[in-house]
């Protein structure tokens, strides 16, 4: 995976910019009538050179009209992308989106730059800060921005200006300030969200171990994209009886903490909303939670693939592509950012990893059987960094 930072931009010295918040022709004409001619044929010959002209005026509105995306062959878009961080979820979802913008590039007969433009801001809001005002002094001609954090940058810095920003992996997009509504954003942004269903997740946990009495909760504060899942779950918790142990890091030490912290209380499972920060922490603590025998729900396939028990949700491939599709759509099309609606996706797949259900001592067949009425879908994956393309 790439991970290009931004020593070009910290070497340029911005200075304080650095700092910002975040056709066609046609011609008509009439033939003169004949000098010499009579003045009935001269009015016969004016008669006709008018329908002519009209008949012209016709032809060229219709081929202005079907010609928008004609025009549009061959031409060169400058498009940037924006990772928050790096990990397996983001990962895909930036590899399926370049592919995409090629696969579009070839059918549109246009070409999408994304190379020259890609960033990874290492979770660090001073570089992506960075990143934003480089991009918009490069007059890149629409910027991707994946995960909340770099979309709420991205957004701060190009606000009054119509560059249209398309964010992926948004999980609460009027939450997090981005767009008005998610069926007309209102501004020059819109994109794909990776919403969780949280009470689909709450379930789980209680079909695979009906007789859990404590739950932890395991998010980052810093990240406005758990909120709402985390607020989901103590509701759905609280209706339920169930006691409930809230721990959080904003780094990697302070989340491994934080799981000591959990397995410390006795918790009986633990559940992780689509949490960046947890996630980039997952293969340094899904081994203390095997040790423990505690199971570690989570809202993405790839904290499974990092050796959490389970992984629930969308299919970050498919929301990559979506963001591209839309990214080509605004920029070849002509489509509107404030009015194209947000897409979601059915997020109902379940993605169990078969190695640290074996070391939890959990019968496969009889976790899967019981999870059938809450997923779509029953995925299985092994422990790795990341997915293989």
């Amino acid at each position: 995976m790439k991970n290009k930072v931004m020593a070009v931009v910290l070497a340029a010295g911005l200075g304080t910019a650095l700092l910002a918040g975040c056709g066609s022709s046609s011609s008509s004409g009439s033939s003169a009538a004949d000098t010499t001619a009579s003045a009935s044929t001269a009015q016969a010959d004016a008669s006709s050179a008018d329908t002519q002209s009209d008949a012209a005026q016709a032809d060229t509105a219709a081929a202005e009209a079907g010609t928008e995306t004609a025009a549009a062959s061959g031409k060169e878009y400058k498009v940037g992308i924006v990772q928050y961080m790096d990990h397996a979820s983001l990962n895909q979802i930036t590899d399926s989106a370049e592919k995409e913008l090629d696969a579009k590039g070839q059918e549109l007969g246009v070409t999408f730059d994304y190379s020259d433009y890609f960033f990874n801001g290492e979770g660090d809001a001073t570089t992506l800060n960075q990143i934003a005002a480089q991009l918009k002094s490069d007059g890149v001609d629409a910027v991707i921005a994946i995960a909340t954090p770099a979309a709420q940058i991205v957004q701060s810095t190009y606000e009054g200006d119509d560059t249209p920003i398309i964010f992926s992996a948004v999980t609460d997009p009027v939450g997090a300030g981005l767009v008005k509504s998610m069926d007309a954003p209102g501004a020059n942004i819109t994109g794909t969200s990776d919403a969780l269903n949280t009470e689909a997740i709450m379930n789980l946990i209680f079909a695979e171990n009906p007789d859990a009495k404590s739950v932890g909760l395991l998010y980052s504060k810093s990240e406005d994209s758990s909120a709402k899942a985390i607020q989901e779950a103590k509701d759905f918790l609280d209706k339920k009886g169930v006691k409930y142990v809230e721990k959080t890091g904003t780094s990697t030490d302070e989340v491994s903490q934080a799981a000591d912290a959990l397995i410390a209380s006795g918790v009986d499972a633990v559940f992780t909303p689509t949490d960046n920060t947890i996630m980039n922490a997952e293969l340094a603590i899904y081994e203390k939670f095997i040790k423990a025998g505690i199971p570690h729900y989570t809202g993405a396939d790839s904290f499974a693939l990092n050796g959490a028990f389970l992984g629930f949700g969308i299919n970050y491939k498919d929301l990559g592509k979506s963001t591209a599709d839309i990214t080509a759509d605004v920029l070849v099309n002509g489509k509107d950012p404030a009015t194209y609606p947000v897409v979601t996706f059915d997020n109902g797949i379940a993605t169990i990893n078969t190695d640290t259900a074996k070391a939890l001592g959990i019968d496969l067949t009889k976790a899967e059987e019981a999870f059938k009425p809450y997923c779509s879908d029953i995925e299985e994956t092994t422990t790795a960094e990341n997915f293989s393309n």
